[in-house]
């Protein structure tokens, strides 16, 4: 699976265990999913939802640490419901697992705040890797997922907008695009991370852009890196 950085948020507490909502209409995988999670000694399943209105509901009173969301449910899609969870606790994380690999729901989940696109063919120890990676701060793609997003960014580049990044921003937006972690970033520029983090802010608000993924995807269309 391949790897993009979010904005990353305080570090995690290796002691801390993972707590999961399960979002998914299937029963059935509902309980498939918690008992082979439950097995795992640093995750903790703390509800389910069968819909995106009551994974909204959940995330509210529950707080987890990460959602696993399934986006076609009949009472509120995953897409909107990753889109309302972001904004109303922005310390969830929400992982989709879904059947669907289509280019319009794959880049709107990312639009929306998901931290990863997983398949529900993914091998049960991949996924509690990604649960895992994803609680890090760092996002996980299918393969599947990993060679659209390649597509997007070798497609042709559009006109580029104007913009007023100063050397300093351009600098850390090639960083966003190889996927460096502020604190990396801090390091290679020789910055504190609460600068490289104002960077970051004025980068996203310069481009009219949401989140680090659009920024890599925008770095690399606009062949501000090698690769």
């Amino acid at each position: 699976m391949m790897p993009i950085n979010r904005a990353p948020g305080p570090p995690p507490d290796p002691n801390h265990e993972i707590s999961v909502l399960i979002v998914d209409d299937h029963a059935v995988v509902r309980q498939g999913l918690r008992s082979f999670l439950e097995l795992q000694p640093d995750i903790h399943v703390v509800g389910e939802a069968s819909d995106g209105v009551e994974a909204l509901a959940q995330a509210k009173a529950l707080l987890p640490d990460i959602i696993l969301m399934d986006l076609v449910m009949p009472n509120g899609d995953g897409v909107s419901a990753t889109r309302a969870i972001t904004a109303a606790v922005p310390s969830t994380k929400v992982l989709v697992l879904t059947s669907f690999s289509e280019d319009e729901k794959v880049f709107a989940s990312i639009k929306a705040g998901a931290h990863g696109y997983l398949m529900k063919d993914v091998l049960p120890p991949e996924l509690v890797k990604a649960i895992r990676t994803v609680y890090r701060g760092e996002a996980q793609l299918h393969p599947e997922i990993a060679r659209k997003l390649m597509n997007e960014f070798s497609a042709p580049a559009p006109t580029a907008p104007k913009h007023d990044l100063t050397e300093r921003e351009l600098d850390v937006l090639r960083l966003i695009a190889h996927g460096k972690s502020n604190k990396e970033i801090a390091e290679e520029l020789v910055l504190s991370e609460k600068t490289v983090k104002t960077h970051v802010s004025n980068i996203l608000q310069k481009l009219h852009l949401s989140d680090r993924t659009q920024a890599a995807v925008y770095a690399l269309k606009q062949k501000l890196v090698e690769d």
